[in-house]
């Protein structure tokens, strides 16, 4: 049994050096199996933990690395965006620059029409129509590609900063001066409308004269107090100005049908010989307005319109006053 024993241990001898005694030492063979064995799955342990560790620091690269590079595409996509923002930037520039431009010139061209105006008024005592126009033609373009660079932008952009300061100071000198020309003007055309100017037939014929004449109806001389314009029975009858109805009256007396229109300065104007009238007493009609139609009624020989203008009470001549 001893020597059973004995055959399941092992002995190592300790040599120190040569001049001490040798050391034995018992070890049982599990023992020494073991302890490789330890050994073994504790260098396993460290190097499983090793490449744990090496697979975290890898994978914490990769990501930092994945980082970066988004990053350095979001450095790209940012310098392409500010890259086309710059571009757009200085196409509005650009853009605006000629607007400011056209509009510069839009208001200097405004500010000639009322000055023009003004003086229309002062020399005719009526404004006149304005048909010009100011318009830019986007149409047909072409020409050499001449990049502008950052210095030339910013000197555009400072250049329609001044013209936008130019057409600010223009408006405000508009604002103060247009409303007192459109006060003028329409002082001035409603003087013009009250006025009787306008023709008040549609036919120029005239039949007879302002002044002395024969009388149609007895062959003697006698005075005649407006002008006859013949036409068609039914023809509009227009007013030569605008003013007041003061007389509407259907009578079948010499004048037969006839209006009385009442304007500014004194004056009056005369419609006799009337088909029928198309107004009443106490009306505000406007120059051109149809105010009756053209017929034979009274002392007349035909369809005609007897016009006479009437000034302070005294008959004057109508055809200095019809344009």
């Amino acid at each position: 049994m001893k020597n059973k024993r004995r055959k399941q241990r092992l002995t190592l001898l300790v040599l120190r050096d040569a001049q001490q005694s040798v050391k034995q030492v018992h070890l049982s063979k599990p023992l020494m199996i073991a302890v490789p064995a330890a050994a073994i799955l504790s260098i396993s342990s460290l190097i499983v933990s090793m490449q744990i560790h090496s697979a975290r620091t890898i994978s914490q690269l990769e990501q930092q690395i994945t980082l970066k590079s988004l990053e350095s595409m979001k450095m790209e996509v940012t310098v392409t965006d500010k890259e086309e923002a710059i571009e757009q930037l200085n196409k509005a520039i650009i853009q605006l620059s000629s607007e400011a431009a056209q509009t510069k010139t839009q208001m200097k061209r405004v500010k000639e029409l009322e000055l023009e105006l003004q003086q229309f008024i002062q020399k005719y005592g009526s404004p006149g129509e304005d048909t010009s126009s100011l318009s830019l033609d986007n149409g047909n373009i072409g020409g050499e590609y001449i990049a502008v660079h950052e210095n030339e932008m910013l000197h555009l952009a400072e250049e329609t900063k001044d013209d936008f300061e130019d057409i600010q100071n223009l408006i405000k000198t508009m604002e103060s001066h247009i409303p007192q020309t459109l006060n003028q003007a329409e002082e001035t055309q409603s003087k013009r409308e009250a006025t009787p100017t306008y023709w008040p037939t549609h036919s120029k014929r005239l039949t007879s004269s302002f002044g002395y004449r024969t009388d149609p109806f007895n062959g003697r001389s006698a005075y005649h107090a407006g002008i006859d314009i013949a036409g068609e029975r039914g023809d509009p009858i227009f007013a030569a100005g605008s003013g007041t109805i003061t007389t509407a009256e259907r009578s079948g007396g010499a004048r037969g049908n006839y209006i009385i229109v009442r304007h500014q300065n004194g004056l009056e104007t005369w419609y006799m010989h009337l088909d029928s009238i198309d107004v009443n007493v106490g009306d505000q009609v406007e120059q051109g307005q149809q105010i009756g139609k053209m017929g034979n009624t009274g002392r007349s020989t035909g369809p005609h319109l007897h016009f006479q203008v009437v000034k302070n009470n005294q008959t004057v001549n109508p055809l200095p006053y019809l344009q």
